[in-house]
């Protein structure tokens, strides 16, 4: 029913605006006709121009702050050789102090079976870091095959403008797609995806062992430098107490040589980064170990999320997490 009133409705609808077109034409005049047709044209331009089948609040986020992301894409792209040297430098100031001052110290104080047994975990744990390190550095993430069509392809890439296949993400700073795309990671300089994400939880997990070993270990020294560091500070301002009201029958207050100064700050230096990236990277572990638990990468955590939100508004559920992660 209600289709044949719209058969009848739509001539009788285009008779009427034909009619008022004619009227509308006879009492106005050539100039402000052209302008209302103007008008009228550039608001249909607009339109299509704005028109999105797809668009909603994200995309209005996305393209409102596409210049963010333009300039932390490239800014991340070319400060990735400065964050893997920072992690290099970093990693390698712990070890140098843990040779050149915990270790001349526990020499004097720990037993044999003690240090041997520190010896071995110690070396043990760094060989991981710096192989997991390394492999996660220069593993490509894995990229789809080209000139291939017998792979299953369930999307396009907007950006690549080629098939991609399931859970295959568009990374903006390599700008190519990679397989089962975690994240970019700047402390890598590389992407973590399907062929180096094992490298890279390995990475974090020995690295917070690491830390978490080295600030647990040097509790005690660390107490006895920051202690140190308060006595010399007192002493400094005792000895330009002393220097300004100086006797012939005083005597300066001694002094901290320049290596024990160093040895302490150092101590205080290990133990607050190990202090600190150990609670930094031991939650970020934490948060990948979940996922993995779970079957998702950070990326199709997010998009799971939303979908799920959506699909129970319909009353419905996610079949699995991989389900439309592409």
């Amino acid at each position: 029913m209600r289709g044949q009133w719209s058969l009848l409705l739509g001539p009788a609808r285009l008779c009427l605006r034909l009619l008022l077109l004619l009227g509308y034409r006879r009492r106005c005049p050539p100039l402000l006709r052209g302008l209302v047709q103007r008008w009228r044209y550039g608001k249909v331009c607009l339109r299509s121009l704005l028109y999105n089948s797809f668009g909603g609040s994200d995309t209005a986020v996305d393209a409102a702050f596409e210049p963010i992301y333009w300039l932390v894409d490239n800014v991340i792209r070319w400060f990735g050789v400065v964050f893997v040297v920072l992690v290099i430098v970093l990693t390698s100031s712990i070890v140098a102090i843990a040779y050149l001052c915990v270790l001349p110290l526990i020499l004097r104080t720990y037993s044999v079976p003690r240090l041997c047994w520190h010896f071995f975990y110690s070396h043990w744990n760094l060989i991981l870091i710096v192989f997991h390190y390394y492999q996660a550095i220069t593993t490509p993430p894995g990229y789809p095959p080209q000139g291939r069509n017998d792979i299953a392809m369930v999307s396009i890439c907007k950006k690549c403008i080629y098939p991609k296949p399931a859970r295959t993400h568009h990374c903006s700073i390599c700008n190519r797609c990679v397989l089962k795309m975690d994240h970019h990671c700047p402390w890598l300089n590389n992407c973590v995806g399907h062929y180096n994400h094992r490298y890279f939880f390995s990475f974090c997990f020995f690295m917070t062992l690491g830390c978490v070993y080295c600030s647990y270990g040097s509790w005690d020294l660390f107490r006895e430098a920051y202690a140190a560091i308060e006595k010399m500070k007192q002493l400094d301002k005792n000895k330009l107490q002393a220097v300004a009201n100086q006797t012939y029958h005083q005597t300066p207050p001694p002094t901290f040589s320049f290596r024990e100064r160093m040895t302490h700050k150092s101590l205080v230096y290990l133990w607050f980064l190990c202090s600190s990236v150990a609670l930094a990277l031991g939650a970020l572990t934490v948060w990948h170990a979940v996922l993995i638990s779970r079957g998702e990468t950070s990326i199709e955590r997010h998009i799971n999320k939303k979908e799920r939100r959506r699909l129970q508004a319909k009353g419905r559920a996610l079949a699995y997490p991989g389900a439309v992660t592409f």
